[in-house]
């Protein structure tokens, strides 16, 4: 079985056991989180009978998972530049990211 669920503004496809890393959240590694837009739930056999689609959510479906640390992405390095001007600007960023294990989808 699996879920597509919204979080941080993206939509991802998850399943019992995925670790996935969304946008930063307040939650301490430990503690369990319950994702409530829950966009379609499926099940993993070709036989589309068995899936459900919301309009746009699935009322009462929930996928609960467990926050497992808090993480930094990788830096991007962001430069602008005009040519002939002297213009030069350089910053970096790095992401952060929470990495979530999903324990349990419920319809």
């Amino acid at each position: 079985m699996y879920a597509v669920i919204k979080a941080g503004g993206k939509q991802y496809r998850v399943s019992p056991g995925d670790v996935i890393e969304i946008e930063k959240i307040e939650a301490n590694a430990g503690e369990m989180v319950e994702f409530s837009e829950v966009l379609m739930v499926g099940d993993s056999t070709k036989d589309y009978k068995d899936y459900k689609i919301g309009a746009p959510l699935i009322e009462g479906a929930r996928v609960r998972g467990e926050v497992l640390r808090q993480v930094k992405g990788e830096k991007i390095i962001v430069f602008k530049f005009k040519r002939r001007k002297g213009y030069r600007r350089k910053r970096g960023h790095r992401q952060k990211y929470t990495a979530v294990k999903i324990k349990e989808i419920q319809v």
